[in-house]
Order: C-alpha cells, then structure tokens, then sequence
C-alpha cells in the first residue's frame, strides 16, 4: 500500500533505485533480512524517521535522536526513541525495538515480506520479481494471489450486478437506509443475484474447482469418501443468492471476503438462509482476525485518538458516511484477542456502541471484559430509545450523535448499570448477584487506583459495605499474577563503549568491532560481572547485520538501545582499548579483594599450606596490575 500522494512519497526521502528485475512490481519472499540484498537496499535507502513520522508524531531530542509517544502500548510520557543514523527504534517503556521492516510490520500487521514490500512502496523503489524458498512456499503463494484475485473479480461483478435490473430491489433496500450511489461505490456494496451458477460462470474461466472452493464463494455438498479415504464433493453452486453483498477488506484495502444480507423478510426468504451470511473460513479470511473498515478508518482513528466500535456493518457504514471516520465493526461478535492486538496499534482508547438488545449488550459485555485485560481505556454509549447507530444518526442526525459519544460513560458507571438492571432490588440475595457480576470486571483492570475507585463505586450504588468488596479484591490480589517486569541494574560509560563499538556496521568501524570482540571472546571471565555481558556476548556472536536483532533479551535489547541512543559518534580504537583495561582492570582488583579475605580468613586458621598458595595469587595479581597500570597490558 502506497501512503499519500507522489509528492508526499518524495519527502519520505528515499534515494532512487531500480531493481535490475522490476519489471512486474511484485513482492520479493525473503526468508531471512540479513542476507536479502533487496531487503537491505531498501534499508540503507529508507529513512526510518520519516517512516515513523508517517504514523506518529516525533521531535528531535538530540543530534541524532527522536522521540515520541509509543504506538505499541498506553502511555502519557514519550519513551519510544527512534536513531536517525543507526536506523532502529525502541521503546524503554514496553520494550519493543526493531528496524523499519519491524516498525511498518507492527505497525500495518503484515508479515516481514510484506514490510519490504511496503517500505519499498514508500521510498518509491520498484520491487523485483518473487522468489520462492520452496515448491509448497511458492503454491501457497499462488493459491493466496488467486483467490485475492477470484474476491477483487467477485466484488467488481457483484457491483455490476447491483446497478443491473435485477439489483432494483437491492438498491431500493439500500437507498432506504439512507445511503446515496456515492456511499454504496465508497464500500463497493453489491447484490448476488437469486441464481445458483452465475458467479460459478462468471470465475470458472480464472480458477480450478478446487481454488473455487477454497475461495469460500461456493458451496458444494459432501459425497461419499472415495476408496482412498479422500471426501469428494458435489458441483459447485453460488454460496450468496438473493443478497446485498458488503465487501470484507484487510488492512491493506484488499477485498478478502463477503457478507451477504438476504432481501425481504418472507418465509421463501427465510429459507434461504440466515438474514446475514459471512464468508466462512479461507487462506485469505479468518474472522476473529478482521476489523470490518479498519482499512479506511485507521488513519482516522490515529488523528482521534480512539475507535469508535459499533456491532454492524451497516452500523459502520452509515456513521463512517456521515464524517465520523474512525469508526470499526465486529460483524456482530465479540471483541477476540487477535482484534484487540491489531487496533492496540493504532489506539488504546475505544468507544463501545453497541446494539442494545440483549445481544448487542452481551456482546459489549465481552467485549469490555476482553478490552479492560488487554489495558484499553474504555467509554460505552447508550443511545436513547433503544436505537442503533445507523437508525439514531438517521433520525436524530449526525451532531445528535456525536454529542451522544461525547457524553459515553466510563465503563465502570455503565457496569454499574447493568448489574442494577439485571438484578434489582434491595434484598440481599441481589445484592450478592449483582457484587459476583462486577468482580470479575473489576479485578480485570490493571491499575489498582482504578480498581479501588470501581469498587467504591459500585458499592455505594447498590448498598453494599465497601469493606465487602475490598477484601474480596484483596484475596483476588493475593491469587492474582502480577506482570513483574526485569529491571535491568546501572550501566557503565566502559558497557557503553564496547557496545557501540559491536554494533558499527560500517567497514571504517572494523577494527574497533575487532579489538572489543577479541577480548570478549579471549577472556569472557573480565565481562561476566557487566549488566549488558549477554547483549556484549550476542553482538560478538551476532549473524545479523542488525545489532538490535542479535539481540534476544529484552532487558537487555534495552540496554543496548540506551548506549545506541546515548552515542554521539563512533568510538575510537584508543576508547575500547581503554574500556578494555578498566575491565580488566576492575576484574583483578575485585580477584584481590577476594584473595585479602582467604589471606585474613587462613591466617585466623592458623592454614600455613593455603596462607602460602594466596600470597602466591596476590603477588601475580599485583603484578598484573601494576603491568596494567604502567600501560604495558598483558593477560591473565
């Protein structure tokens, strides 16, 4: 996906280049970054900050550094840093850190290929031809290009279809839920005509029968197993018949699957199948993975600051119509744990709207319980006379209902609320109900400050005595797994030097990368003291190119991140000699601390053999250290 206009593309800053194979722009497979000679052109081209500026806002901290506020998890003070010369980011708050590849990986969700390819996109660098590490990686590859394909050809029938005389009632369906031509091209909406073979027709000349199935756009009836134990299957028929069709779309804006709405509410119309029919499962579509409009509307949600989340398509359609663009569906389920993951990248904050019949208000319920673990922050609207989104903003208007999202309750009071309704009345027995239906969404909030306000207010509303709940919220703390996070101890301006001096890339910084690594690997015990001796020993170790991707550790990532950030120019072969002697130094002053106490400790024994065998130790360890000291060096 190319962000922005050519000008824009321009000031990514990126210097041209052309791939000897570009003929055809396709993606390049690379299975590994740090041998891909695409992939490491494309970053030695991009500019990552001007990359990161794409999604967040940053400002220049220092020569070489920026900062700003992390896209990865909530927070109120900057602590993701990005390095303009060594091109990596981190964050000292969450811990994640990467190139570019990982940034607009995390960042779009798509996998390390598809990363390249959109950095690429970005810096305006035309992309080769596709590779493939093996026969089943390249068939993969084909089947997921055809059936985008077979989906893109479907949505341009289906709106075909829609404009046609057999889509009169379709449109006149979808003009009366207010949505004008313009709308209806705006979200490619279609209708799949009362006919069993006329998209079977319309694909057969692109695909085999078995990627026709595989799509999930027909369906075909299970036979008998043949003698191989192998199922086999009936013909082939249109899966959507009779239906006003509403693309599904990936982040990308690439069509992947369908929902189909049945016309008419009769009984011959019943028969054909529930009032909503989705794509089921393919290679391309897995439902709890997909946000319905997350592709037109994270940019919006970005410049809002939350999503709006509503239950229905057409919930999102009409209040996405009508200016309010950051908004998302769920296709009418429960937030799931791989929807959470994929909108925290884009925003902590959420604004719930669901239907309020008692399955839009279960579903919210879920939704919330699974939001508030993930540390969203959460506000639900309830719009007034029971009415849904798409009827409220056509009635009542667009500012009516902004106002009403404006005035969206915490999720604490609108629990509260519930739990009243749900079990009202001021008996004891309801009382206990409504307390064990608050619990679990009160001991699901990660801040404690948070919990106890939640408590105190849910039990001043029901009359129930606060102390009650307290002690019920602190024996679920006693049980509850707190998230202890490694804090790493002070690192040395020596750590510092060494590391910077691994992670030059340049051929310049070679003999400096030498000295250090030689050291490290020739007398490992100077190093094992040092807070960053994993991150040293990884980036002697390292295969990458990438000194961040050597190393594994978090805390320790971070650490290499600190020194990274905190550099100003690459060291010199005279500072890591010095840094390297101060090591050594250190290591044998800390050996003779330990050989006075056996001394002190053998002499109060009376031990004449072990007495003699430490004198010996300290005199070689003065020795050294004199050596040292004298700038003669030498090794023990």
């Amino acid at each position: 996906m190319v962000r922005g206009t050519g000008r824009q593309l321009r000031e990514v800053n990126c210097r041209p280049f052309i791939h000897p194979g570009a003929a055809e722009a396709r993606l390049i497979l690379v299975r590994d970054p740090s041998v891909s000679d695409f992939a490491q052109s494309v970053k030695q081209q991009a500019d990552i900050v001007k990359i990161v500026e794409g999604y967040i806002r940053l400002r220049k901290a220092g020569a070489t550094n920026f900062t700003g506020l992390c896209p990865f998890h909530k927070e109120k003070s900057p602590s993701f840093n990005v390095h303009a010369v060594r091109q990596f980011f981190h964050c000292f708050g969450c811990g994640v850190s990467g190139d570019v590849f990982t940034f607009v990986g995390k960042m779009e969700n798509v996998t390390f290929p598809e990363a390249v390819r959109m950095v690429a996109q970005k810096c305006g660098i035309a992309l080769p031809k596709q590779e493939f590490s093996s026969p089943e990686q390249a068939a993969e590859a084909r089947l997921r290009g055809k059936l985008l394909e077979l989906h893109e050809t479907a949505a341009t029938w289906f709106e075909e279809q829609l404009g046609s005389p057999a889509g009169t009632v379709a449109r006149e369906y979808l003009s009366g839920r207010g949505l004008s031509a313009e709308g209806m091209k705006k979200f490619r909406i279609g209708f799949a005509p009362d006919s069993f073979n006329a998209l079977r027709d319309r694909l057969s000349g692109l695909a085999d029968a078995e990627t026709l199935r595989a799509s999930g756009l027909f369906s075909s009836k299970e036979m008998s197993a043949d003698s191989g134990g192998e199922p086999k299957f009936g013909p082939l028929y249109d899966r959507f018949r009779k239906r006003v069709m509403f693309p599904i779309s990936n982040e990308s804006g690439r069509v992947i699957a369908f929902t189909g709405r049945i016309l008419g509410a009769t009984a011959e119309s019943e028969k054909s199948g529930p009032k909503y029919l989705n794509s089921p499962e393919t290679p391309l579509y897995s439902k709890s993975s997909v946000l319905f409009n997350l592709d037109k509307g994270k940019t919006a949600i970005r410049q809002a600051g939350f999503a709006l989340l509503v239950e229905g398509q057409m919930d999102c359609i009409s209040v996405f119509l009508r200016g309010i663009q950051n908004v998302i569906a769920t296709s009418g389920t429960a937030f799931t744990e791989q929807q959470a993951a994929i909108l925290k990248r884009h925003t902590s904050n959420i604004v719930v709207n669901f239907d309020p019949d008692s399955a839009g208000a279960n579903a919210a319920e879920k939704s919330i319980a699974l939001l508030t673990q993930e540390g969203f922050s959460i506000r639900i609207v309830t719009l007034e006379d029971g009415l849904d989104p798409d009827r409220f903003i056509r009635e009542r208007g667009v500012e009516a209902y902004m106002g009403a999202i404006r005035g969206a309750r915490p999720q604490a009071d609108y629990l509260i609320e519930r739990a009243r309704n749900q079990f009202p009345g001021a008996s004891a027995e309801q009382k206990v109900k409504a307390m064990n239906f608050l619990l679990p969404h009160i001991r699901r909030m990660p801040e404690k400050l948070a919990r106890e306000q939640f408590a105190q207010d849910a039990a001043q509303k029901l009359g129930i005595d606060s102390a009650v709940l307290r002690e019920e919220l602190r024996q679920a703390a006693l049980k509850r797994r707190e998230r202890v996070e490694a804090k790493a101890g002070a690192q040395t301006e020596v750590e510092r030097v060494l590391l910077r001096a691994l992670a030059g890339t340049d051929p310049e910084n070679a003999p400096t990368r030498r000295l250090a690594a030689e050291a490290i690997a020739g007398q490992p015990t100077w190093f094992e003291h040092l807070v960053s001796f994993q991150a040293l020993q990884a980036l002697v170790n390292r295969q990458s190119h990438d000194p961040m991707e050597a190393v594994e550790d978090e805390a320790q990532r971070g650490l290499l991140a600190e020194a990274l950030l905190g550099e100003t120019r690459p060291p010199e072969p005279a500072e890591v000699q010095g840094a390297i002697q101060e090591i050594e130094e250190r290591w044998i002053e800390s050996r003779l601390r330990e050989v006075r106490a056996g001394i002190a400790e053998a002499e109060r024994r009376g031990d004449g053999a072990e007495l003699a065998v430490l004198t010996r130790k300290k005199l070689e360890l003065d020795r050294a250290l004199r050596r040292l000291q004298n700038g003669s060096g030498g090794k023990q």
